[in-house]
């Protein structure tokens, strides 16, 4: 894997695989809890996608990059590192592509790219403040009470509700970021997530699971430009549930 320093997290690196390939670099950004290294190979293989330079991050606390304690883990903290990571490789054009809290901080650091940004695609992310049930449940608890306990009982719960792979991601990701993460959902930000995607002024497009309709997070998107496009038999967890739809999707929203 690659990094990029972050400045003023304890010298900490994040890091990313590459793809070479053609064009601008589309970068993967994941969600709570997750790691674009474990969600996103398949999807970066499929065909449809082939041949392009892509770069799947994973954001500190999770993964394989640092778990610096002194890093905030908010929605603008991570999308102030995905900056630094196309300032360091100097690249003059980006696709961003990001998923749950991955599509907030996909928008987030889309409104401070925007000269170099080419389109924006976002899969489920947060828009609003309030969080989703994951990241309301993990935020209740406090800081110090869920790195103690919380997070072992999080993984324990959700291998047992059969989602194993987000609980091998949590198992590596470090429990004060993913209690920062998801405390910054439900706070949310000003002005909205929701707010900045729609006065972006790139191509934009909003992807849906087939099982997660009707979205109401989605209302209004379509009549602001923003294309709306399904994938099938999938629901939030579509990078596993159905990579080949999702690649699908993805390529639709570059051409």
């Amino acid at each position: 894997m690659k990094s990029v320093a972050i400045a003023g997290a304890q010298a900490s690196r994040m890091r990313y695989h590459e793809l070479s390939g053609d064009g601008p670099a589309l970068i993967f950004i994941h969600g709570l809890g997750c790691a674009s290294s474990c969600d996103f190979p398949a999807v970066a293989a499929d065909p449809t996608l082939r041949g392009r330079r892509m770069l799947l991050v994973d954001l500190l606390g999770s993964g394989f990059s640092d778990r610096p304690e002194d890093f905030g883990y908010t929605v603008s903290d991570h999308a102030g590192c995905i900056v630094a990571l196309v300032e360091h490789l100097d690249l003059p054009e980006v696709d961003l592509f990001g998923h749950s809290m991955g599509g907030a901080i996909a928008i987030d650091a889309a409104a401070r790219l925007q000269g170099r940004l080419r389109r924006l695609i976002v899969s489920e992310p947060n828009l609003v403040p309030g969080g989703g049930v994951f990241s309301r449940n993990i935020a209740a608890i406090p800081d110090a009470a869920y790195v103690a306990t919380g997070h072992r009982a999080v993984i324990q719960a959700s291998r047992a509700d059969g989602d194993g792979v987000w609980a091998a991601s949590m198992a590596v990701s470090a429990p004060y970021a993913v209690q920062r993460g998801a405390t910054a959902l439900v706070v949310g930000s000003d002005p909205s997530w929701r707010s900045l995607l729609l006065g972006l002024k790139v191509p934009r497009s909003f992807i849906i699971g087939e099982w997660s309709l009707p979205y109401p997070e989605a209302d209004g998107l379509a009549e602001a430009g923003i294309a709306i496009r399904i994938v099938a038999d999938a629901g939030h967890g579509m990078a596993t549930e159905n990579p080949t739809s999702l690649a699908g999707a993805i390529a639709a929203s570059l051409i």
